[in-house]
């Protein structure tokens, strides 16, 4: 189906594609038509692009950051370039709103990109002047890197990872989502055509439980960075611990939507009809609504206008706004935490039920009267469902935020002064106040507690692609001495 593009399903090593032995059937959520089979990497596969990466390696950190630049650029390039492809490929195969694609994340992969080959010029020049001496401190490319990426964004969150990878001087491979594995194949093009040396980005296409668990014990690695569930995350860092592979882990969140009293309701029920966006398979997005109970119908009121305008459709239609979901498996969990909490007692507001669109469409739904103990306020859904709880007084709001396992993201509405003061009171990585997903790439992202380990974006990213060396230069003539001092 993908021929017109270039589209590959097997994997790329040492920049020539092998096709693999047949792996899973691959179905768009947009209709459930077959896309097309991708490859199951081999032990042998595997080890041929660790390999590959490694025997790459030195020649690519020699380089520096001002020799790899060029390379990084036109990487970009090449991103841009096949902008239509990316479009087209994503909306099929991960139900990513075409428009979205091309006016959004096309952009910003080149710029993760870009950003970060730029960025690593500075990496060298630093120097701590203390009394004793002058250290020069140094980020050194750290090796082999293993970039793992979900399904719910795949261009992005891959050169989100890539870019600052392959600018610290790593060789990286590349494991694509098996949902929607197609648009790593034209990254891995794009980056062939950029001229990136052989092995230096490598691409492997298969399961998580076959392909993806034999590149995490692979010994040629040297940092693991993931994005996915807390499940998967949490088996990737017990494999990794057993070699002391660093892993940056970027895992599932159930984050709170605080509307204060004086918040502009308005802004904020606009934003908050913003986290039906891509069917709510966003790991940021604010599911649990927290919304001061003198505010609180009226909100929801308001919620509700904006929410009743959104299109639920094919994700190549510009009007929609709302797609399909990923997976027949994904559709049946949904459906079965709604119908759950139903069961329980909840209010549906509206929404509630599958879409009337296709099978994998589900309406957006919002759920009250509920404890906040109930399973579908403290587990991560991952599709178009909220909740929303009243709270009388900040103390409650912070106490209700801060009830789940998770730790990823916020909102907050409210006075600005009233928001900050709130904001800081939530255990969580980052929080937006009286706004809704500015992303710099030069800030830190990242979770706590459940939602993760490390964190990426700016000299974060770096810290973690690197390894970090002091080289001491005494200020006073040095004289070796056994006393104890």
């Amino acid at each position: 189906m993908f021929e017109e593009w270039g589209v590959r399903s097997g994997h790329h090593i040492n920049n020539a594609w092998v096709p693999g032995r047949p792996g899973v059937e691959v179905f768009s959520p947009i209709d459930e038509a077959l896309l097309g089979r991708i490859a199951e990497a081999t032990e042998e596969e595997v080890g041929a692009a660790a390999q590959g990466a490694a025997a790459a390696f030195p020649a690519w950190a020699a380089l520096g950051a001002e020799g790899r630049l060029p390379y990084l650029l036109r990487f970009a390039e090449e991103i841009g370039a096949r902008a239509d492809a990316f479009a087209t490929v994503e909306a099929l195969d991960a139900g990513i709103l075409e428009s979205r694609m091309r006016h959004g994340i096309v952009p910003r992969a080149q710029l993760n990109i870009r950003h970060f080959a730029e960025a690593a010029l500075t990496l060298q020049d630093r120097v701590l002047e203390t009394a004793q001496a002058r250290h020069l401190v140094r980020h050194d490319p750290a090796g082999v890197c293993a970039i793992i990426t979900p399904w719910n964004s795949p261009l992005m969150l891959s050169t989100w990872k890539l870019g600052p990878a392959l600018a610290a001087g790593n060789t990286c491979i590349l494991k694509a989502p098996e949902w929607a594995p197609f648009s790593s194949a034209l990254v891995a093009q794009a980056a062939e055509a950029a001229g990136l040396p052989p092995g230096v980005l490598n691409l492997l296409q298969g399961t998580g439980a076959g392909t993806g668990a034999a590149l995490i014990d692979r010994p040629e690695l040297a940092r693991i960075s993931f994005t996915g569930s807390t499940a998967t995350g949490r088996a990737i860092g017990a494999t990794a611990m057993g070699r002391l592979v660093p892993c940056s882990l970027e895992l599932g969140g159930k984050s709170p939507f605080i509307v204060l009293p004086g918040a502009d309701i308005d802004l904020a029920a606009r934003t908050g009809a913003l986290m039906y966006r891509n069917a709510t398979q966003v790991c940021l997005a604010g599911t649990r609504l927290l919304i001061h109970e003198g505010i609180f119908e009226a909100f929801l009121e308001r919620m509700g206008h904006y929410v009743a305008r959104l299109t639920v459709g094919d994700p190549r239609d510009a009007a929609t706004e709302v797609g399909p979901l990923i997976h027949p498996r994904q559709a049946a969990r949904v459906k079965a935490y709604v119908d759950g909490a139903v069961e329980r007692g909840a209010e549906v507001r509206w929404g509630g039920a599958p879409s009337s669109v296709g099978a994998l469409y589900f309406e957006p739904t919002l759920l009250t009267e509920l404890p906040a103990s109930d399973p579908i306020v403290q587990e991560e859904v991952f599709g178009p469902v909220l909740v929303a709880q009243p709270f009388a007084d900040e103390a409650e709001a912070i106490a209700l935020a801060n009830d789940t396992v998770y730790g990823l993201g916020g909102v907050c509405f409210g006075p600005e002064a009233d928001a900050v003061r709130v904001s800081e009171r939530v255990r969580t990585g980052f929080i937006w106040v009286n706004s809704f997903g500015i992303r710099d790439l030069d800030a830190p992202f990242g979770g706590c507690r459940q939602s993760g380990v490390g964190r990426e974006g700016g000299d974060w990213s770096f810290e973690f692609f690197s390894d970090v060396k002091d080289i001491i230069v005494p200020k006073a003539p040095f004289e070796p001495s056994f006393a104890h001092r």
